[in-house]
């Protein structure tokens, strides 16, 4: 359909998996495989959403997803609530995953692009937004 329709993009979303079943994790490598074998021509970009309340947890989960299908970047949930979002730094530093975008609220409109400034400056208190 995206050939057909010349998209641009096509998101494909993998909703409701746990880094711990086994079976779900490895369609993930199935999608990844065919994606690349029939569509050579399409850039894959694999983004996984983690929760920014869950601390270390989101760092393993992070991982195990990594090792089933090679992350390029990370969207960090909840970052309106009490969440620091510390799970940043490790992202980056131990597994090489940027955080592309992060979610400050529960509409399409409260995803917003990172911004690694803004991010220091909340974490510092040197600005009122925590993202």
């Amino acid at each position: 359909s995206a050939k057909s329709n010349k998209s641009d993009i096509v998101l494909v979303d993998t909703a409701g998996r746990l880094h711990t079943h086994h079976n779900l994790m490895s369609e993930l490598q199935k999608f990844q495989k065919v994606i690349n074998s029939r569509f050579p021509d399409f850039t894959l970009y694999s983004l996984v959403t983690v929760d920014a309340t869950l601390g270390q947890n989101s760092l393993i989960q992070a991982k195990q997803f990594n090792d089933y299908c090679k992350i390029k970047g990370a969207i960090l949930t909840k970052l309106d609530g009490t969440a620091k979002g510390g799970i940043v730094f490790p992202l980056n530093e131990q597994l090489k995953i940027p955080v592309c975008f992060v979610g400050i609220g529960e509409k399409l409109n409260d995803i917003e692009i990172f911004n690694p400034e803004k991010y220091i400056d909340g974490l510092l208190g040197t600005n009122k937004v925590n993202t």
